[in-house]
């Protein structure tokens, strides 16, 4: 059988595997991870999210810390990439959401990835630098808004867009209602209308903006599915947190080897998106509200420190650091898939247009 998949292409730049790692925080997708994708063929994407919670400085020091490792973790995974494609994910919601795009820029980073929001001023920011751009998108709608204010007022398009579907880690971009009646939400029929949508601002712009899927691909079956809908390629997460390259502590990933379908659920996050996460003894105690309440590490836009139910960050540091009781640990729809730890280079080689596209 004749695999229909291609390698990526954005602008000049050719990734040889059609398949963008997603960027999973809080310290989950750091230099190791993505270096590791690159190198093999992919986009390595590094998560900025708090990115500096490891640092001796960063009670003290939150912003200033997260600014200088983001830069320092951009520079590893560069040097590690053997030439291949480093990327940043942004998330809009990041208190100083700015300053955070100006240091991924300085320290030369090829891509920044940006969602959870519409990131209407990244033109402005990124401007001299020849970074790509690419907006996170799950609707119609904030795609076509993204793309006709990007030109408007910058005179510029995307250089590719991600579209999150419902099966997605972590926060999502949809509301509870939608995630309830998951298994009647037709989807693929949506990504086909965003594909034609983000075709006709291709044409204005002249130029091709490939569109990749991501929330749910775990198999070469999943990205192949993706492309015969129209995409170009796919975002794959929870897929690389079993990895002996993830950045993540072995008691996190063994949290996603342990964990089966039921108890991968939706929770309510303290910043007030919906999440997926695997059910553990914190998120029961979050259910009684018995967390203690920390100090603030200044890392959502829309958070009250006073009234929020427990503080995000701790809830995700925790977790990356191996408490994984005391933490929360986000994953994908299909994490319960994962029964054991992988190389990154094996995964790159299942989905690499070189296969013949047998199903594994």
């Amino acid at each position: 059988m004749k695999s229909n998949l291609e390698p990526l292409k954005i602008g000049e730049y050719i990734a040889p595997i059609p398949v963008l790692q997603g960027g999973m925080g809080v310290g989950i997708s750091l230099s190791g991870l993505a270096a590791a994708v690159a190198a093999a063929g992919g986009i390595g994407t590094i998560s900025a999210a708090q990115i500096g919670f490891r640092d001796p400085d960063y009670d003290r020091n939150p912003l200033e810390t997260n600014l200088r490792v983001l830069k320092e973790e951009i520079k590893k995974a560069k040097d590690k990439a053997c030439g291949g494609f480093i990327a940043v994910n942004i998330m809009v919601a990041t208190k100083f959401y700015e300053k955070y795009v100006k240091a991924a820029l300085e320290a030369g980073v090829d891509m920044i990835v940006s969602g959870a929001g519409l990131p209407m001023t990244l033109p402005a920011l990124a401007k001299g630098f020849t970074a790509k751009l690419v907006p996170i998108v799950s609707s119609m709608k904030s795609a076509d808004v993204i793309c006709k204010y990007w030109m408007k007022k910058y005179e510029v398009a995307p250089d590719m867009i991600i579209i999150e579907g419902p099966l997605a880690g972590g926060h999502l971009g949809f509301c509870n209602d939608d995630l309830d009646r998951i298994d009647a939400l037709d989807f693929d029929s949506e990504i086909r209308s965003i594909i034609g949508k983000v075709k006709e601002y291709a044409t204005i712009a002249h130029k091709e903006i490939p569109v990749i899927i991501a929330g749910g691909i775990y198999s070469r079956e999943d990205l192949e599915h993706a492309v015969s809908l129209g995409a170009n390629g796919a975002q794959i997460g929870t897929r690389f947190v079993t990895t002996y390259e993830c950045d993540a502590s072995d008691r996190y990933k063994q949290a996603y080897l342990n964990a089966k379908k039921e108890d991968i659920i939706i929770v309510k996050s303290p910043v007030g998106m919906p999440g997926r996460a695997i059910r553990n003894k914190f998120i029961e105690r979050t259910k009684q509200g018995i967390v203690p309440h920390v100090g603030c590490h200044l890392c959502i836009n829309g958070c009250n420190p006073a009234t929020t139910p427990y503080c995000i960050t701790e809830a995700l540091t925790n977790a990356a650091k191996g408490s994984t009781d005391d933490g929360l640990i986000f994953c994908g729809a299909n994490a319960y898939r994962a029964t054991k730890l992988e190389h990154v280079k094996d995964i790159m080689e299942e989905f690499s247009p070189l296969q013949d596209g047998g199903k594994r």
